[in-house]
């Protein structure tokens, strides 16, 4: 599947994607658990690449023996990480969690370095840490964070970012020897849909999902987007070195928050928004410089 366009826009275009997924999810959970609307939302992603694999799949692709990675994959991301970030907003609240989430760009430039032998310059280091310093400085919008909390919990969060980040690593992996980011992507939707269903399945009765209400919906819709991110992910990690695309996809909470006030109106403009802006913008550049 290839394309013109530079790593760095498909990692903003995946950034973006997840963000505007990720406030359809929270309108849906007002009327829906956490549980079912992960399910349905991966179940929508799983659905929209089947329906195009007719035009786009190569079956052959599945007689590989890498299309192992891309379930391995799709068993921890986002079918683990999901549930590990979760758990770490009801132990830690989500301010805590989302700051410690910022690490993902170091554990990305450290697999990227051991498994695939990238090199890190001074232009995606500074890019990275900016990057990661304006996730922090949103984190300080909200001064209420829990005092106090049990110690492992503080793991939680740092397990998501690493998992993800290593998720990401092995699908570029993968994609050296099967360079299709649509068949990396319906693999890994399959299965975490399989996980994701069978443990529905196992708890419907205390996570029923109820057709007249409006949550389910949102998070069908938020699926769609998530499948468009997910692929424009992809893309970037075929073309782009891990160490300069999980950097700028760290940057999604930015985007959230810009969602949250111009277009769901639930946030306020705030200087901590005026700073993590003024430290992105120069961040996305150096790293896109790099390449």
């Amino acid at each position: 599947m290839p394309t013109d366009i530079p790593p760095y826009a498909l990692a903003l275009t995946a950034a973006f994607m997840f963000a505007f997924g990720g406030q359809l999810q929270h309108i849906g959970l007002q009327t829906l658990g956490a549980r079912s609307g992960t399910m349905l939302s991966i179940g929508t992603n799983c659905l929209v690449y089947w329906l195009v694999a007719p035009w786009v799949l190569v079956p052959e692709y599945f007689l590989e023996i890498t299309v192992l990675i891309f379930v391995l994959v799709g068993l921890v991301r986002p079918a683990l990480s999901a549930n590990l970030s979760v758990a770490a907003i009801r132990h830690v609240g989500p301010t805590l969690t989302t700051a410690l989430s910022a690490t993902s760009p170091l554990f990305g430039a450290g697999f990227g370095i051991l498994l695939l032998g990238e090199m890190l310059t001074w232009q995606i280091t500074l890019g990275t840490f900016g990057i990661m310093l304006a996730i922090f400085a949103l984190t300080r919008r909200n001064k209420k964070i829990p005092s106090t909390w049990p110690l492992w919990a503080l793991g939680l969060p740092i397990a998501a970012a690493m998992i993800r980040s290593g998720a990401h690593a092995m699908t570029k992996i993968g994609m050296e020897t099967i360079p299709d980011p649509y068949f990396a992507g319906l693999v890994g939707s399959t299965v975490s849909f399989a996980v994701t269903g069978g443990l529905w399945l196992a708890t419907r009765k205390t996570s029923p999902i109820d057709p007249k209400s409006p949550g389910p919906y949102w998070f069908l819709v938020a699926g769609f987007f998530f499948g468009i991110a997910v692929l424009a992910l992809n893309m970037a990690l075929l073309q782009g070195d891990i160490i300069t695309v999980i950097p700028i996809v760290a940057a999604s909470p930015i985007f959230s928050l810009l969602l949250s006030i111009f277009i769901f109106r639930r946030e306020t403009l705030s200087p901590q928004l005026f700073v993590a802006i003024a430290l992105v913008v120069p961040s996305v550049v150096l790293i896109a410089l790099s390449e």
